[in-house]
């Protein structure tokens, strides 16, 4: 379940309640009149299943609600209720199916900002993944990969790709191409440093790396894996039963190629330098096109099973 708390003008109170009580899924309906002070307005509360949630939060914009009072969603770790069990059951589809489409766009959008929180993490992991290419450590590999945040700017360009907005997709860009010329660049400043101090050396770059030599030998297995962990990510930022994304993308290398790159350029060996761009580049786009065809069948199978509901609930009970 889902809950609503709304600030509503008081001149939209009958058209939202009116609204709530006539959508399937909604239940536990609180109308306290002149509650809130800043918007100033009524505050109506109520619950609803999870996979009714989008159109009704779709409705209330459609109101204005969103513009001259406020939508707050939480989601309840426990709802103990007849009502919201039976609001459940009446709710089209499986609540852990369901994309709430206002709360994937925020999320995107929030993790898709070209901080420096955010470089910070992408520069350290790119770093950790440079010691692990040189060293030829699968362990530092995969904790780079772990720490690197680059699957929210890659999620938010499959989203507004799906929902048509052309700003989050530059935003997103900028995010990922930023965050990663820069972590290259200080990287490649950060191998530099470590040959200086006898850290580093050509012939660790340059050397056998069965661990490691993959980072920056793309094939179209490199493709079929991002291709994979873009699904998983994907779903994983959308179902109401996932886990955190943490691990999601040690599937791939995005951050261990970047780190690959900027090392082999350091000590001029182009040949890995680009190979390991193109693995970057292959991983990339497979994340962001797995992602935006799993949105894609998302949003095209939950329009269907919403279609199909409605065509169930107006032909109503049939007698003999």
């Amino acid at each position: 379940m889902l809950h609503l708390r709304l600030i509503v003008p008081a001149d939209r109170t009958d058209d939202v309640v009116r609204l709530l009580e006539g959508s399937v899924g909604a239940t536990h309906l609180v109308v306290l009149p002149g509650a809130a002070r800043s918007p100033a307005g009524d505050l109506v509360l109520c619950d609803v299943a999870r996979e009714a949630g989008d159109p009704l939060i779709g409705a209330l914009r459609g109101l204005g609600i969103d513009r001259e009072g406020s939508i707050t969603v939480d989601n309840p770790e426990l709802t103990l209720s007849a009502r919201a069990d039976e609001a459940e059951e009446q709710a089209p589809g499986d609540g852990a199916d369901a994309v709430l489409w206002e709360e994937l766009t925020e999320v995107t959008h929030e993790e898709s900002t070209f901080s420096i929180t955010y470089v910070a993490f992408l520069t350290i992991a790119t770093m950790l993944a440079a010691v692990g290419v040189m060293l030829d450590n699968a362990i530092l590999i995969v904790g780079a990969m772990a720490v690197g945040p680059e699957f929210g700017p890659l999620a938010g360009v499959s989203t507004a790709l799906v929902q048509r907005a052309p700003r989050l997709v530059s935003r997103s860009l900028v995010a990922l191409v930023g965050g990663f010329a820069a972590a290259m660049v200080m990287t490649a400043g950060f191998a530099w440093l470590l040959d200086a101090c006898g850290l580093f050396s050509r012939a660790m770059v340059e050397g056998d790396r069965p661990n490691t030599a993959f980072i920056w030998q793309p094939d179209w297995m490199s493709f079929v894996v991002a291709f994979l962990a873009g699904v998983a990510g994907t779903l994983s930022l959308t179902s109401a039963k996932s886990a955190a994304l943490i691990g999601v993308t040690i599937s791939v290398t995005t951050v261990p190629a970047a780190a690959n790159a900027a090392v082999a350029f350091s000590y001029s060996d182009y040949a890995q330098t680009v190979g390991s761009s193109q693995q970057l580049l292959a991983n990339l786009g497979g994340i962001v096109l797995a992602g935006t065809l799993t949105l894609l069948a998302q949003k095209a199978l939950w329009a269907r099973q919403l279609r199909r509901s409605t065509a169930t609930a107006g032909a109503g009970p049939q007698r003999g």
